[in-house]
């Protein structure tokens, strides 16, 4: 065979490929060539320059059938786009098919019931504004632009987990095609397993549709950033402060050099800070009291928390920003003065020209769920962080790199695993650690019988079991 033959014959699959979605989508194909390509095949994360063979907008079931079925005909790779956050560009693909979920809009409240159904082209931001409007909400992460699909397929760790539990425990049922081309509706009575895994195993037993979540009364809420001196003293004051709150606080602690934000005083650019985001589900004279102790660790540099809509800890972001970064996440048992005052020094020394380290205190509804409820294993861990490196050309990412692994080596403590929403391209021993013991038995035995040729392997991937 000539060299070239291989390539001619993928290229003849692809072209097969192609034409049999032009004439079966109801939504739009977009090519290579087509003005908005580009565009459509941009994600969040700078770094990553994917080029599918083809973007499937897909509108409807039937749609993301068609395809599977051509992609599995044809044997190319598919991976599945929703707000295009994944840290290890899992929803594009280099010469594949992308199932772009963005043109799935569609939202069904019922506030009567307190339930919702949500494509999963939907973002966290658009349908919390849009149950808001009820007096409603379900919690999801920290960006607003991120896709509902891959949040809640991982886990869901955001403003209101402590209070209400992550965004799985408000999913009630599933609408999901599997790689046989099934269109299943799966909840804790029907095929219950595929319920269980979807639940914290991402995105590899299938596409999902559509979500309903259970939704809570927000009747009150106040929030916002408070940016303090970063010291040995107030990182682990304000750990302490974040484990010691109520259920109804839930606190991010970004330990970082201060940008160059224009309500900082000048002098304070660069020197190591806390911006702290602190949102409080309830009334506002029970959150002055639960934010306090806070305020008190040192005098702010300034302080935005207040009284007012769940949607202010969703700001208007940059769709041009594409930062470029490198990251490792971990679970901790505690950060006391000795582990504050690694952190500070660690960051004040490091020479990226952005680091941060960012530690959530969970617990409160998070931790009220039986460990093997979902396949989100890690209910006890006390506390998350993720330590990231911003580099600028790609010596500087080998460098940040290792900086990262060294610095996450040097926090580690008893406390083993990683939340599989903030892996980013780290190998199968990353994921691997996301599933702890019998977890991961689980997963690859319906990973096997839902998925066994692991048609869905642009994922933080489970083998099927053999």
């Amino acid at each position: 065979m000539k060299l070239n033959d291989h390539h001619e014959d993928t290229m003849s699959t692809l072209d097969t490929a192609i034409s049999a979605l032009k004439s079966g989508l109801s939504g739009r194909l977009i090519l290579p060539g087509d003005a908005d390509y580009d565009a459509a095949r941009a994600v969040m994360y700078g770094g990553m320059d994917f080029h599918p063979a083809a973007i499937a907008k897909v509108r409807s079931s039937k749609d993301m059938q068609k395809v599977l079925a051509v992609s599995a005909e044809n044997r190319i790779e598919v991976a599945v786009r929703g707000g295009g956050h994944s840290g290890a560009g899992h929803c594009s693909t280099e010469g594949g098919i992308v199932i772009d979920l963005r043109d799935m809009k569609a939202i069904e409240i019922d506030a009567a019931a307190k339930t919702v159904w949500a494509e999963t082209g939907v973002t966290a931001g658009e349908l919390t504004e849009a149950t808001l409007a009820k007096g409603l909400v379900v919690g999801f992460g920290d960006t607003g632009t991120v896709g509902i699909g891959g949040i809640t397929l991982g886990g869901g760790v955001g403003y209101l987990s402590r209070q209400f539990g992550l965004t799985i425990d408000s999913l009630l049922a599933a609408e999901i095609v599997t790689a046989d081309g099934m269109l299943r509706t799966v909840d804790a009575t029907h095929e219950p397993d595929l319920f269980w895994a979807i639940r914290g195993g991402g995105g590899n037993f299938g596409v999902a549709v559509r979500f309903k979540y259970r939704l809570y009364d927000l009747p009150a809420f106040t929030g916002g950033m408070i940016c303090l001196p970063a010291t040995p003293e107030t990182v682990a004051g304000f750990v302490a402060a974040a484990s010691a709150a109520p259920d109804a606080l839930s606190t991010i602690c970004n330990v970082m050099p201060a940008p160059p934000m224009p309500f900082l005083p000048e002098a304070v650019h660069g020197k190591l800070v806390i911006l702290g985001m602190l949102a409080y589900a309830g009334d506002d004279a029970e959150a002055q009291q639960a934010l306090a102790p806070f305020r008190a660790l040192a005098t702010p540099y300034a302080d935005f928390i207040k009284p007012g809509s769940y949607m202010t800890m969703y700001p208007p972001e940059d769709p041009d920003y594409h930062p470029t970064a490198v990251s490792k996440t971990m679970f901790m048992n505690r950060i006391g003065l000795p582990e504050a005052r690694h952190i500070v020094d660690t960051l004040t020394k490091a020479d990226a020209v952005f680091r941060v380290t960012q530690i959530r205190v969970l617990g409160g509804a998070i931790a009220r769920v039986p460990a093997d409820a979902t396949a989100y294993a890690h209910r006890s861990a006390p506390i998350m962080i993720n330590v990231a490196a911003f580099y600028t050309t790609p010596e500087d990412h080998v460098k940040q790199q290792g900086w990262v692994d060294r610095y996450a080596g040097e926090l580690r403590q008893e406390e083993t695993g990683a939340y599989v929403n903030f892996v980013s391209d780290e190998g199968a021993d990353r994921v691997r650690a996301a599933y702890p013991g019998a977890t991961w038995d689980r997963l690859r035995r319906i990973k096997a019988q839902y998925d066994p040729r692991n048609v869905f392997s642009r994922n933080q991937n489970i083998v099927p079991a053999a």
